[in-house]
């Protein structure tokens, strides 16, 4: 009985199959020449064909194109950006079927983003309302979309934009379920949720091993990008009560991490992370440093990336600013004044830089002080509460949370008008708390 065929053996006749989607599209283009008015049926044929070369070309990285000089002139024949450009227009003045001009869109977006090109591959998923409407296409689709939206957040990731990097991954990574929603594998968890049926036809769905996506590099860069964004955050609103999490992924596998007996040296890639994400609550801008960027981190994650250096400064220079607008968060209340040289100096920044992030800061109110421009020194104005301020805050919030639960409680057990038969105690009490009323505290 013959056996059948493995994956790699059937990955080696995609040459053929290439070469047969050519030969094929220079036919029906022929006849395109030939005969101006086509039938309907003819042009559905064109954009079929069209988008099944498009499905082995758009997630392939051309290093050709990217190592070409830029002093040569362009092949536009060969080139995939130019080749995937006149496909995918074609198909959307052409098409009249969605699900072709949408799959065609989705390879478009993640071509773009495969190769750096971040503002193409935005511009074009915001032009396209596809966010609005994917719930309603087929299965292989949403699985397209959910891979444009990936590469899409990676690509964010390499040009610098964190906070667009971590809201494409959040819906795929804050699910838990990103290997099932790219479809590269099924979860143990719910296979007994699944007939033998309904898992046959998942896993027909599944992507070939070629055109998977690193799970391990997608949760590195979120939690990356979750400890840039929510480290200055929680930072900034310490003593909030209701301060919201941006991340509820990240605050879990910190939660996870402070439950743990015994810490010892980070080991896996999410280790590493926490403890990057500790030493920048402390403004340790160099530890933080040192955790995401190592030999192991830059074998397991970094190293993966086309322009891995390129990748690594640019990260380094992240941990470097939100390490700063960290410290200044935290440390703000123990100063009466800080000298800008001693900020770079501490953080290894450009005293423009510095001088930039003060002053956004100041602008934003994140941080109540002013610049003295002569003496470069920022001057504190001391306007924050103080610790035990700061808890009088929000225990008068918990308080006034709870009267007001108990108000509605009672308004729907003895009826609406309760508390007007009653005294003024409650509405001052309410007054007092809704007002953040404190005493006066000394200044020592």
């Amino acid at each position: 009985m013959p056996t059948a065929p493995s994956t790699l053996t059937r990955l080696k006749d995609e040459t053929k199959v290439c070469e047969i989607i050519n030969d094929l599209q220079k036919y029906l283009e022929s006849q395109l020449l030939a005969d101006e008015e086509l039938s309907p049926i003819t042009v559905e044929e064109i954009c079929r064909v069209y988008l099944r070369r498009i499905g082995h070309l758009y997630y392939k990285f051309d290093y050709t194109a990217v190592q070409r000089d830029p002093k040569e002139p362009e092949d536009k024949e060969n080139d995939s950006r130019y080749v995937m450009d006149r496909l995918c227009k074609y198909i959307y003045a052409k098409d009249s079927t969605d699900r072709i001009r949408t799959r065609a869109m989705l390879s478009h977006v993640y071509h773009h983003a495969l190769h750096d090109r971040w503002f193409d591959a935005r511009d074009l998923m915001l032009m396209s309302h596809l966010q609005d409407t994917i719930q309603y296409s087929d299965i292989p689709t949403q699985i397209m979309y959910n891979r444009a939206m990936v590469q899409l957040g990676l690509c964010a990731f390499r040009q610098g934009t964190i906070k667009d990097s971590h809201n494409c991954l959040v819906d795929i990574q804050s699910s838990g379920r990103a290997k099932e929603l790219l479809a590269q594998g099924l979860l143990l968890q719910r296979q007994h949720e699944r007939t033998p049926e309904q898992e046959k036809i998942e896993k027909r769905r599944q992507m070939p091993y070629h055109m998977h996506i690193n799970l391990e590099l997608l949760e590195c860069v979120y939690l990356v990008s979750a400890m840039l964004i929510e480290i200055p955050y929680m930072a900034a609103h310490e003593f909030d009560a209701r301060r919201r999490m941006i991340s509820k992924n990240f605050h879990h596998v910190m939660r996870m991490s402070d439950k743990q007996p015994l810490v010892g040296p980070p080991e896996s890639m999410r280790e590493h992370v926490v403890a990057a994400s500790k030493a920048m609550k402390i403004g340790d801008w160099n530890a933080c440093h040192n955790f995401v960027i190592n030999d192991k981190m830059n074998a397991k994650v970094w190293d993966l990336f086309y322009n891995g250096v390129a990748v690594k400064t640019l990260l380094t220079q992240k941990i470097k600013e939100e390490s700063l607008r960290t410290y200044l968060f935290t440390y703000s209340a123990i100063y009466d004044s800080l000298s800008l040289i001693t900020l770079a100096d501490m953080f290894e920044l450009q005293l423009p830089v510095v001088h930039a992030i003060i002053n956004k800061m100041i602008i934003n109110e994140e941080l109540m002080a002013s610049m003295d421009e002569p003496t470069h020194t920022v001057v504190m104005h001391r306007t924050e509460p103080t610790h035990l301020q700061a808890l009088a805050l929000q225990l008068s919030e918990k308080v006034s949370f709870l009267v007001d639960y108990n108000e509605r409680t009672m308004e729907t057990k003895s009826g609406i008008f309760f508390f007007q038969k009653q005294g003024k105690g409650a509405g001052v009490l309410r007054h007092m708390l809704s007002t953040r009323w404190l005493p006066r505290l000394p200044e020592s």
